[in-house]
């Protein structure tokens, strides 16, 4: 039995209600999670280093505030404390994937972004096989590889000049960082992801701040930026980090899937930005292969000593 696996089995259960309140909590966290590129399509600022400090600044304080209200400033320091190397390892992931997100945008389409990271729990479960022996179901496999196949065709549009190789390239490593975090959580269980998400905005922001070359931005774009971190970075964060502990791990997965099919869809509806063909087939071949690997989990749930790697929330 996996490490993460033998603390599932030792939560407390929970109510009806309880369940009921986790399902709506997650499903709101992808719902807002969803709307990340379109409030990014608002901003006019053309430093994207600026773009990612004020997010990241904002998204850390809502975070901390939501922390601190929840556990308490004690509380909120032995969380910290708590998370060790393991932690900051997470944070730099998520780190890496928050200030992806925005300068991929900058060079690809949303869609070509989020649907690239729906194989994250997929490339996880790759991962944690080739580092760790982790057995790998073989259907798992035929998903595994059907993703692999799909981040090909989408990455093939680089090729030819179609898609910025730049805005590709960013996307692939986005679903490289957090399918890294998923492997570390699960490696090392007892990590919260509250705590190293805060100090991965954090990082994220003291990083930016090096690279900007201005911090001054108009009313609207911080108005804009405001929400883009505080509300739809910190605030999904903040719903997922408290439902996601009420409900299995294959419900909280599937309800996610509304951010890959929602994201694009907010973008073409407000700001007529339309995918490419091969970015749709590239993504539908990804998207069948997640619905496949959340079969499987659903499948296992009765036998928690076999689950599978599920992965981490991947809020954009």
């Amino acid at each position: 039995m996996t490490e993460a696996a033998a603390n599932a089995t030792r939560m407390p259960p929970v109510s009806r209600r309880e369940e009921g309140l986790g399902f709506l909590l997650v499903f709101l966290s992808a719902l807002i999670w969803s709307f990340g590129g379109t409030i990014s399509r608002f901003i006019e600022t053309p430093d994207d280093w600026t773009v990612v400090f004020w997010r990241s600044f904002w998204a850390t304080l809502f975070v901390l505030g939501f922390m601190l209200v929840r556990d308490g400033p004690r509380g909120t320091l032995r969380l910290f404390r708590e998370m060790g190397l393991p932690g900051l390892a997470v944070a730099l992931c998520f780190a890496t994937a928050s200030s992806s997100f925005i300068l991929a945008i900058a060079h690809t389409t949303v869609a070509n972004v989020v649907l690239m990271q729906a194989g994250v729990p997929l490339l996880a479960a790759l991962m944690a096989f080739l580092l760790f022996g982790e057995k790998v179901a073989l259907p798992t496999w035929i998903a595994i590889f059907a993703v692999i196949l799909g981040v090909a065709i989408m990455v093939s549009d680089s090729l030819d000049g179609t898609v910025s190789p730049i805005g590709s390239g960013l996307a692939l490593l986005i679903a490289l960082a957090f399918s890294s975090a998923t492997v570390i959580t699960r490696r090392y269980s007892h990590v919260r992801m509250t705590p190293a998400t805060c100090l991965g905005t954090t990082i994220a922001c003291a990083f930016a701040a090096t690279q900007a070359g201005a911090f001054a931005v108009g009313g609207s774009d911080m108005a804009w930026l405001f929400a883009f971190g505080a509300l739809n970075l910190g605030l999904g964060l903040a719903l997922f980090a408290t439902g996601a502990r009420l409900i299995p791990a294959a419900f909280a997965a599937l309800l996610g899937t509304f951010e890959t099919l929602l994201a694009p869809v907010w973008v073409w509806l407000v700001h007529g930005e339309v995918p490419s063909t091969r970015t749709l087939i590239g993504g539908a071949v990804i998207f069948v292969a997640l619905l496949v690997h959340i079969g499987l989990e659903f499948k296992r749930m009765s036998r928690p000593e076999r689950a599978g790697v599920t992965g981490v929330p991947a809020p954009n």
